[in-house]
């Protein structure tokens, strides 16, 4: 057992004795104080005082040091970009934002990026030495493995872009890259609903798509593209072409930019989804009606995804879900409808509760998850020199 493999009992937040640490292991105690001596020369652990006297001398607690290494996490949006520095608890210590459009390109977009980050951690007195990781996340689908955007529809010249290679330029760290609707679904587990292993985040914006959790762990596919729920085909959808060139797909009749068509058809003026959700919170009729029956919608391809995942959350957000409960019930009203009983019988379809901050908060517990995974911790004792003491 590695180094790693111990900090993970730490990561529970609560103080250890190196006893407990033998019996939760089955490792010798001297070989627990082999590795917990690479981890505080790491700075990831720390002692946490004296735990109870069973007879003799009070034994000392360790836990993990928070403040050890810090991480940086991204959120790339259509029209923004949010970066923030956060220590090992996901506390967030210093973040930047500027409004850029995505379509200026991978250059300019990841040069603010580099700069904002290498300004936070001057901010915090932090050197490159103590950055673990970074996490990001852009709008459109994104080859993990390699941190590469695949063919995404709104990011030109982002196709088959090396991020990674471009970040680690001037952060030569371990580059996390994923999707936004993925960040967004692990940012929401980690803020909102720590203890729920299987649930579905749905965006809802200019496009449409799914983060799906199920027992705990992020499922992106063979190609990145699951939860596309998007270019699904609606009932609703006949005769109506999709931007991907299909007919009928639910971005084409339930998206932001859909609405909006069907607002200015009736007469409302709207062009852009929050121009949507303005008219709601101000109480238009037809603004309510056109978002209750896109809610519906969704709120179709939903309860196929219910009945096929069976999460017991479904976590609603992006751009359209500030339209409040308009958009939520209609898609409860078909989601309860036409899936399976079972499926529905403790399931929650609510409001994202981590809000506009659930994208970079997935990036950086992406970062923070890969940064103390056991295969990262043994590469850092490695370049410490403490490779014997881990392998003892």
């Amino acid at each position: 057992m590695r180094p790693g493999d111990v900090l993970e009992l730490l990561r529970d937040g609560r103080p250890w004795t190196r006893a407990q640490l033998a019996e939760a292991t089955g490792l010798s105690r001297s070989t627990v104080r082999a590795r917990i001596e690479v981890l505080q020369q790491l700075g990831l652990v720390t002692p946490y005082g004296d735990g109870v006297s069973t007879g003799g001398r009070r034994p000392a607690l360790l836990a993990l040091n928070p403040a050890g290494w810090v991480v940086a996490g991204v959120d790339v949006g259509a029209t923004h970009v949010h970066a923030v520095l956060g220590d090992l608890a996901g506390q967030v210590l210093q973040e930047a934002r500027v409004d850029m459009e995505v379509a200026e390109g991978p250059e300019a977009v990841l040069g603010w990026v580099t700069d904002a980050v290498t300004s936070m951690l001057e901010r915090q007195r932090r050197g490159l030495a103590e950055l673990a990781a970074v996490g990001l996340g852009l709008p459109g689908p994104v080859e993990h493995s390699t941190g590469r955007p695949n063919n995404p529809p709104i990011m030109p010249g982002w196709d088959r872009y090396d991020v990674p290679g471009a970040l680690q330029r001037t952060l030569p760290v371990p580059v996390l890259v994923d999707n936004d609707v993925n960040i967004m679904a692990l940012g929401e587990q980690q803020v909102h609903l720590p203890h729920v292993s299987d649930l579905v985040f749905i965006k809802v914006a200019t496009g449409i798509g799914a983060g799906i959790i199920s027992g705990g762990a992020l499922q992106r596919g063979d190609r990145g593209t699951a939860g596309d729920l998007g270019h699904v085909r609606v009932s609703r959808g006949t005769g109506v072409m999709c931007r991907c060139g299909n007919e009928g797909c639910l971005e084409a009749v339930a998206a932001g930019p859909a609405l909006a068509d069907r607002l200015r058809e009736a007469g409302v003026p709207a062009r852009t989804s929050q121009d949507v959700v303005d008219l709601v919170r101000g109480g238009d009729r037809t603004a309510v009606q056109v978002v209750r029956e896109g809610g519906r919608d969704i709120g179709e391809v939903v309860a196929s995804l219910v009945n096929i995942v069976n999460p017991a959350v479904v976590v609603i957000g992006g751009r359209l879900a500030e339209a409040g409960e308009h958009l939520l019930a209609g898609i409860r009203e078909v989601v309860y409808r036409r899936s399976l009983p079972l499926a529905t019988q403790h399931l929650r379809v609510m409001p994202s509760g981590a809000g506009a901050e659930v994208g970079v908060r997935g990036a950086l517990a992406m970062a923070t998850g890969h940064a103390l995974s056991p295969s990262a911790i043994e590469q850092a004792s490695q370049r410490l020199g403490g490779g014997v003491a881990a392998g003892a």
